[in-house]
């Protein structure tokens, strides 16, 4: 499985970002490229222990239903649903300034290790181990990467 934690792909995750500019424009979807910036932080910040998002009894009926699937290797579909906690509806953001807090959310992340993560409950998911901890924040990178294009 692909991780986080892994020095390649963070490289490469992180160049993607580096390269990220306020000119990246959607390719699907709703969010512009600033809203999409903090949505990411908000996710990788429930890892962090920054961002608490309460789960509900259908998500903890569902949840490992949904957490199989995203644990496959292929890629999230356009327009996934997402918790209401994680929609970004702020059209004001500073593209810089979000960019930069990802990148030091993404570096907390990355020093913490998997050992902070690994058994922690995800919202959705229930217990998760550092594996699927780093894929998943990888494969929701690309995702949100490949939607602008970077």
């Amino acid at each position: 499985m692909i991780s986080l934690f892994e020095p390649k792909p963070l490289e490469e995750i992180t160049n993607r970002l580096n390269n990220l500019t306020i000119q990246h424009k959607r390719q699907w979807g709703k969010m512009e490229v600033s809203q999409m910036l903090k949505h990411l932080n908000l996710v990788l910040g429930i890892a962090t222990g920054d961002v608490v998002v309460k789960s509900n009894l259908l998500f903890k009926i569902i949840g490992p239903l949904i957490k199989k699937q995203v644990l496959q290797p292929t890629d999230f579909k356009k327009d996934s649903p997402t918790s209401k906690d994680l929609i970004i509806t702020n059209n004001s953001l500073n593209f810089s300034e979000e960019k930069n807090s990802l990148i030091t959310t993404l570096n907390k992340f990355i020093t913490q290790g998997e050992a902070a993560v690994d058994g922690l409950r995800h919202p959705v998911f229930g217990k998760m181990t550092a594996n699927e901890w780093g894929f998943c924040q990888w494969k929701h990178f690309d995702h949100h990467l490949k939607q602008f294009n970077a």
